[in-house]
């Protein structure tokens, strides 16, 4: 087995957006290095300041270095048929296989990472960078941050970990049905080996166990791994990896306790890398209140989060459709209900549908009476029914609980408890946060299922 140990030298940290600067492939038969290659790369891009003082590699020192097309060949002919391995391999990985498909080449071979051997093969290390676990193994590493030099410490690393990979780690990973080399560098196999094949929300965690993600999943483990799968070479993909060191997760007994689950975390820890839920806001409300002169009124407005709701949607249309039945059914007055502006008296006054409130013919006390029962009309309207299904053993089933067309809360129940008994069901559920978004989820999912749907 042959070993193409790799490193590289770039403008940036994300291959779509950067350059190789230097490269240097050394060819390692499993006890020595046999070949080696190594040349500066002109990026075709301004090498930044702090990348130069990193490296020492100027932009006049690749001005008239070859470009990446110009070797892409030779590239490609010392790494198809070998063992890729680098120090964090998928960041190098990352790049030179988006140059070479740049340059018409379809790069697929396994791939080792030092980083992650290192840890498994050498542990109890405090680092495991190359400057500083080569110095604490007396590993020489002569012209750091140069791809030659970094590249000449990590053929050595790999001779290191060959020769003591007593348990055949090195091995096993190389097994078609290995994913381990496809994982992030910060992120242990073991964090893995412990997601169960189960619905449930995922958090991924940094360095200091800050979630900087959330996702659902209808498989836990399946989903979590299909995060590192590709080879996305985007900065904020290549980030998002380098972060993760840790996951932790919730199961859930099925996948739409997984999404109500996971809206609300993100709503709660709001992580850095989850944009979609995070821009979803209800639109719209109808609220009500009492005037100056001490009518209640009834209006639409948009979604205000600390003031109490009667009913929230996404569009104006919806609202309006809604509060002209109540004005219909209730005999209320258009103009306190913000349909009609700019007149004196609504025209239901004048067509005898209204009794007068907006001119003041109606008492106050006499209108509210109206107003109050179509406000329990409109509850009447909004339903409220459990959804059960399986839980997360057999000895318990799922219990999402709506109340007047909200989100009450969810959780788990006998298999025998009585779900017409709403006071009983909501003592063994933990209550969430309601809101358009995880509404729709739920009536989505029972006109699909109406079966699992329990009115209460």
């Amino acid at each position: 087995m042959l070993y193409a140990v790799v490193d590289i030298e770039t403008t940036g940290g994300y291959a779509s957006g950067n350059g190789i600067t230097e490269i240097a492939i050394l060819i390692h038969d499993g006890v020595s290095v046999i070949n080696s290659f190594e040349t500066l790369i002109n990026p075709r891009q301004y090498i930044p300041d702090h990348i130069e003082a990193l490296t020492g590699i100027s932009n006049d020192m690749v001005a008239n270095a070859p470009v990446f097309a110009d070797v892409a060949s030779e590239i490609y002919d010392l790494l198809h048929d070998k063992v890729f391995v680098a120090h964090n391999v998928n960041f190098d990985f990352s790049f030179i296989k988006h140059n070479l498909s740049e340059a018409g080449y379809d790069l697929q071979c396994n791939k080792l990472c030092t980083v992650r051997l290192s840890r498994k093969i050498l542990p109890g290390h405090k680092s495991y960078s190359l400057g500083k676990l080569c110095a604490a193994l007396k590993i020489s590493l002569n012209n750091h941050h140069r791809a030659g030099g970094d590249a000449k410490a990590t053929a050595e690393l790999l001779s290191m970990l060959l020769q003591n990979d007593s348990e055949g780690l090195i091995h096993q990973s190389l097994k078609s049905t290995s994913k381990e080399q496809a994982l992030p560098p910060n992120l242990p196999k073991s964090e893995i080996d412990k997601l169960p094949l189960t619905p449930g929300v995922y958090y991924f965690k940094d360095e200091k166990g800050k979630v900087i993600y959330i996702g659902k999943a209808k498989t836990l483990k399946k989903r979590v791994c299909s995060h590192f799968s590709g080879n996305n070479a985007g900065k904020q993909r290549q980030d998002f990896l380098k972060n993760i060191y840790s996951v932790d997760f919730e199961v859930c007994g099925t996948e739409l306790m997984a999404f109500i689950l996971e809206a609300t975390e993100i709503k709660r820890l709001w992580p850095e890398n989850n944009r979609a839920l995070k821009r979803y806001e209800q639109k719209y409300a109808l609220y009500s209140f009492e005037d100056q002169k001490g009518y209640l009124r009834l209006g639409i407005d948009t979604f205000k989060k600390n003031m109490p709701v009667l009913y929230s949607f996404n569009t104006i249309l919806e609202g309006h459709h809604i509060l002209r039945i109540l004005i219909k059914d209730h005999f209320l007055c258009e103009k306190l209900c913000y349909i009609q502006k700019n007149r004196i008296a609504c025209t239901g006054h004048e067509e005898g549908s209204c009794s007068g409130a907006c001119v003041g013919k109606e008492s106050a006390p006499a209108y509210n009476v109206r107003v109050k029962y179509a406000i329990e009309q409109l509850k009447s309207m909004l339903p409220s029914f459990a959804v059960i299904d399986a839980g997360r053993t057999e000895d318990e089933q799922s219990c999402i609980l709506v109340e007047q067309g909200k989100l009450y809360g969810m959780g788990y129940i006998s298999q025998y408890a009585d779900v017409n008994a709403p006071d009983l069901l909501k003592s063994a559920l933990k209550v969430y946060p309601s809101n358009d978004y995880i509404m729709h989820l739920i009536l989505t999912h029972t006109e699909q299922y109406p079966q699992k749907r329990i009115a209460v």
